[in-house]
């Protein structure tokens, strides 16, 4: 398949610890302008992954945006969604292709060039990379590698890019302008007054880019 088309905001769908449920969040981001969402649900059972999922499928079918799940490819191959992005302690990439087929994305988290290298001669359609900033979205969180990651990673590669890891709708330029193709934001939408005033935000500053 052709590289994909990532739009400039990938936003996870995480509630991290607000009372939002998955399926509010979705609609706010979609409402926003959001075109693509991952779902990310650390510690749910592969069922409510499972639910969460498709009630999310039929959110972006009914907007034309892509869903991606996070670290399970055959949830993602369940409820038909556009693919899965994986961490570094996920299945391969050879063995998601094989559920998932070659039309899905697959996308890989990675943190330092050793395994950007090894993602893309894995196969994977899209990196992620980072932290880029401090974060405390996520457990046991890698320090932060900075813009520089973003530039020697794409300098490596011209396979799309996905800069993640404490990025606000202030630093997003920057992060884009060091070569990132995407930013993906969990906490600064999740935690926001409104999520789909935040959306709204992040995608001025990225325009006339932002899609």
């Amino acid at each position: 398949m052709s590289a994909p088309r990532l739009p400039r905001l990938y936003a996870i769908v995480d509630p991290q610890g607000t009372d939002r449920s998955p399926f509010d969040l979705a609609a706010a981001y979609l409402a926003g302008g959001a075109r693509l969402l991952q779902l990310r649900l650390p510690g749910a059972t592969a069922r409510v992954l499972f639910e969460a999922a498709l009630a999310l499928r039929a959110l972006t079918r009914a907007t034309g945006a892509r869903l991606i799940v996070n670290d399970r490819p055959d949830v993602a191959a369940a409820v038909d969604a556009d693919g899965v992005h994986l961490g570094q302690s996920d299945v391969p990439v050879a063995v998601a292709r094989r559920l998932l087929g070659s039309e899905r994305w697959i996308g890989v988290s990675t943190h330092d060039l050793a395994e950007a290298r090894a993602a893309v001669a894995g196969g994977a359609d899209y990196l992620g990379v980072g932290p880029v900033y401090a974060t405390a979205s996520k457990v046991g969180a890698l320090p932060p590698r900075g813009l520089d990651l973003v530039r020697e990673v794409r300098a490596l590669s011209d396979c799309p890019l996905v800069a993640v890891g404490g990025i606000t709708p202030s630093t997003a330029p920057e992060v884009i302008a060091a070569g990132a193709d995407s930013v993906a934001m969990i906490a600064a939408l999740a935690r926001a007054a409104d999520p789909a005033a935040a959306v709204r935000d992040v995608l001025a500053r990225l325009a006339p880019r932002a899609q």
